[in-house]
């Protein structure tokens, strides 16, 4: 019998699902960071003491680019999910970009957006 080239189509449907499971809570996630850095009525320091202000101003700053950050990285990660997506539409979801070979389904499962085998992830031959 030959190798697999690809996964069957109930096979896709379960990493489908999968992904569909992480897109939700990644969206979800990602407005929650971006209404965290868009938030200017919250608890604010504007009714007390002139240097207290400028100390808060400056930790919530650094939180401010944390959470940028994250939030683009969640984002990221979103498109990476829906680009799976694509690739399950397309019945190319699972196959190495650079051997061919199919990537194990317990890579799959934990990472349902990769794209390369974990040897070649390691940079592994």
């Amino acid at each position: 019998m030959s190798e697999k080239t690809r996964y069957s189509d109930e096979e896709l449907q379960e990493f489908k699902e999968i992904i569909l499971k992480k897109l939700e809570k990644a969206q979800s996630d990602y407005e929650l960071l971006k209404s965290s850095i868009m938030n200017t009525d919250g608890n604010d320091v504007s009714d007390t003491s002139p240097t207290f202000k400028v100390l808060e101003e400056g930790a919530s700053t650094l939180s401010k680019e944390e959470a940028g950050q994250l939030a683009q990285r969640q984002m990221k990660f979103i498109q990476h999910l829906k680009n799976a997506l694509i690739r399950i539409e397309n019945k190319t979801y699972g196959i190495c970009r650079e051997t061919g070979k199919l990537i194990p389904k317990e890579r799959l499962r934990a990472v349902p957006h990769a794209t390369l085998g974990i040897d070649q992830k390691l940079g592994k031959k």
